[in-house]
């Protein structure tokens, strides 16, 4: 089984405020288990982040980052938003998380 960094992905474009994170967190959750958006399996997600609008989802797979990554256009759409949200879906990388991190907790 992959690393966990690896299984991961970074979701940003998530709605801010717009409902509850605990409502906004089971929703991404629908939409990556969902197969016409590439997904399966979630293990975990990390949702609210120090970052507005970022989430970290963490698949049970990791073929399911490669697939999700290949899908050109995520949309979040669910009967709770009043319209859908364009995500933006990226790799987990270490480095860029630590960096950004460093950043927000230290600012140069």
């Amino acid at each position: 089984r992959a690393a966990k960094s690896a299984r991961t992905v970074v979701i940003s474009g998530v709605p801010d405020g717009v409902l509850k994170d605990d409502v906004m967190s089971d929703i991404l959750v629908i939409h990556f288990q969902k197969s016409k958006n590439n997904g399966g399996d979630v293990e975990d997600i990390i949702y609210p982040t120090m970052e507005k609008g970022v989430a970290y989802v963490t698949f049970e797979d990791q073929e399911v980052v490669e697939s999700v990554l290949k899908k050109n256009e995520h949309r979040l759409e669910d009967k709770r938003l009043s319209r859908y949200y364009p995500l933006k879906v990226t790799p987990y990388c270490k480095n860029v998380s630590s960096f950004i991190i460093y950043l927000v907790v230290l600012p140069l």
